[in-house]
């Protein structure tokens, strides 16, 4: 059997590439849920979120969403991702980066701000994200998490959400239907 001869990866193997990467940087770490889930399975289902429900082939965008959180929750650097996977993969990695370095309420103030200037491929990797989160806050949520707390949570996304709207319909009326779900399973909780 002969090797491809193109430049870039099979799809396969280049998101392989990434599922290892990511894997083995997010190695130690941990869900907040009560069960301490392997935090390596966001990343995984976000991506499944974006190719799966809103159709996303877009080999950057995969890569990246199950890159997305290595630079800010690892010791992963702008640098290597780019080293390894391109400066678009970098690109998009960054655009959905937090600066840790600010406290937690500036760096969800920013998100909302910033979620209308992201690129499309960015704005359908917030939406994946948001979507995987609030699915989790509400069947699985963190560990010691508040009625409330949860409400804020799903509140904050939804702004940021609407910043990102008109990038992928089929992936905002999956997000939709979630939140409406995870509402709908806090409000039956008692306060």
């Amino acid at each position: 059997m002969t090797q491809p001869t193109s430049a870039s990866p099979p799809l396969a193997s280049a998101l392989l590439d990434a599922l290892h990467f990511s894997a083995t940087k997010h190695s130690d770490q941990r869900r907040k849920d009560k069960e301490a889930s392997p935090y390596i399975n966001h990343p995984i289902r976000v991506a499944q979120l974006l190719a799966t429900e809103g159709g996303v082939t877009d080999l950057v965008t995969l890569q990246a969403a199950i890159l997305h959180d290595t630079v800010e929750d690892t010791d992963t650097t702008p640098e290597e991702i780019e080293r390894r996977f391109g400066p678009e993969v970098r690109r998009v990695v960054e655009e959905v980066t937090d600066d840790k370095s600010l406290p937690k309420a500036e760096r969800k103030q920013r998100q909302v701000e910033h979620a209308p200037h992201l690129s499309p491929q960015a704005k359908q990797l917030k939406i994946a994200d948001k979507t995987a989160n609030v699915q989790n806050i509400t069947t699985s949520p963190p560990d010691g998490w508040s009625l409330e707390r949860k409400r804020e949570y799903l509140d904050w996304a939804d702004r940021v959400v609407a910043g990102c709207r008109g990038c992928n319909p089929a992936l905002e009326a999956v997000y939709d239907q979630v939140m409406a779900q995870g509402r709908q399973a806090l409000a039956g909780v008692a306060h």
